[in-house]
């Protein structure tokens, strides 16, 4: 039986929160932290959690009445329990344990990754594993080989800077604000993402990412144009650098498809709303003849519907979460 659940999302900026009927999305609202940070070229941690406190009852209460659902209804309540910044995910773990504990029906802890491995299958019920699944966000540059619902294995992750991290700390030096993947994505219309041949890094390691030292190479090649006074336009700078990160995302993926034999390839992170990188996902896998789901936007960065849809998931299974657990800022998916 398809189960009813209430999600919640706070593991970094984003107060999220929504309402799913087995893999159907009723409601999924949000409450972006956007121009609270952008102030300070970043996620302050404190000033995230605080606003999550303020926010968070009123999203649930906007949450119920999108779905039109009365919380006598829900069969359980899900929320993130990590990875993520411990005083943000506390609050909305602490906040979903309590008010199911109130209403004596099934707590369920999510693995942050582990929702976004759900997202598509939310918009595409014929999403299931076996596949291989590109998470790329501001915190995360994973390929997860998924055998089953909840068989995964990690098989490479970013040894520095994830790809999110790199976009946000090249705009800052470009001067295009926050959060830098969007900024970039945006400046990058009409340049060409040949101009400039950024490096690709860890080209023999087939499964993981490096992007710390594409920042090197931006601001050592843009102090050399200033001097030459030869500056490029920002429109080509944008696309190449885009391209560089981009080229490493959909090279590793497609390694981690010939390494696993698998056909299908999933996605899922913020970073997984680059237009740029969408359509070479798109072109790759229909040169190969492989299935691609990849999530729409809002449903690749984060997302109370993503924690719902993998809780209601494990609740139908029969697993929920002992009462005594908290938070765990480190949790890794395998």
């Amino acid at each position: 039986m398809k189960r009813l659940v209430l999600g919640f999302e706070t593991s970094c900026d984003e107060t999220a929160v929504a309402v799913v009927r087995g893999d159907e999305i009723l409601s999924n609202v949000l409450s972006s932290q956007v121009d609270l940070h952008s102030r300070f070229g970043g996620v302050v941690p404190e000033v995230a959690a605080r606003a999550h406190t303020e926010a968070i009852k009123s999203m649930t209460h906007r949450a119920l009445a999108d779905a039109g659902i009365h919380p006598a209804d829900l069969d359980g309540i899900a929320a993130t329990q990590g990875p993520g910044l411990v005083g943000a995910l506390l609050v909305g773990f602490s906040f979903a344990k309590a008010t199911a504990w109130a209403r004596s029906i099934p707590f369920i802890g999510i693995d942050h990754m582990e929702g976004h491995l759900f997202a598509p299958r939310l918009e595409t019920p014929e999403f299931r594993p076996p596949a291989v699944v590109l998470l790329v966000s501001g915190g995360h540059s994973q390929l997860v080989h998924m055998i089953d619902w909840g068989e995964y294995v990690v098989l490479g992750d970013t040894i520095d800077d994830a790809a999110g991290e790199a976009f946000d700390k090249l705009a800052r030096l470009l001067g295009f604000g926050f959060p830098g993947g969007p900024a970039i994505d945006l400046e990058s219309t009409g340049g060409d993402p040949a101009a400039i041949a950024f490096p690709r890094a860890l080209p023999d390691r087939r499964h993981e990412f490096s992007f710390s030292g594409l920042k090197t190479s931006v601001a050592t090649y843009l102090a050399k144009a200033a001097a030459a006074h030869d500056l490029p336009s920002k429109a080509d700078v944008a696309a190449s650098i885009q391209e560089a990160i981009v080229d490493v995302l959909v090279e590793k993926t497609l390694n981690a498809v010939e390494d696993t034999g698998v056909n299908t390839i999933g996605g899922g992170g913020g970073v997984m709303a680059n237009r740029r990188l969408r359509a070479r996902l798109e072109e790759a896998a229909a040169e190969r003849g492989l299935q691609l789901f990849i999530p729409r936007p809002e449903l690749c960065t984060d997302n109370g519907a993503m924690v719902a849809g993998a809780g209601a998931y494990w609740l139908e299974q029969g697993t929920v979460t002992d009462w005594t657990a908290n938070v765990d800022p480190g949790m890794r998916l395998d």
